[in-house]
């Protein structure tokens, strides 16, 4: 099947959205995990919210780093 050249730039344009969006979603599942394992751990441990903010902080600084790898190694394709 031959896609032509000006389907071929739209669908590239719909799969960074998609890839965006995705990405968007990770973070947001990401985030609500950690912040609920430490939500845990502050219960188990009986520390204030250290945890929970830490972890939550945590998940966050390792999804926009991947992402931005992630797009550094697209970069150069």
């Amino acid at each position: 099947m031959l896609i032509a050249k000006g389907e071929k730039d739209k669908m590239s344009a719909y799969s960074s959205v998609l890839m965006l969006s995705a990405w968007g979603f990770i973070l947001v599942v990401s985030s609500f995990l950690f912040f609920y394992i430490g939500y845990w751990l502050d219960g188990l441990f009986n520390t204030a919210p250290t945890f929970m903010i830490g972890l939550f902080l945590l998940a966050i600084f390792l999804c926009i780093g991947r992402f931005y790898q992630e797009a550094w190694l697209k970069r150069d394709k």
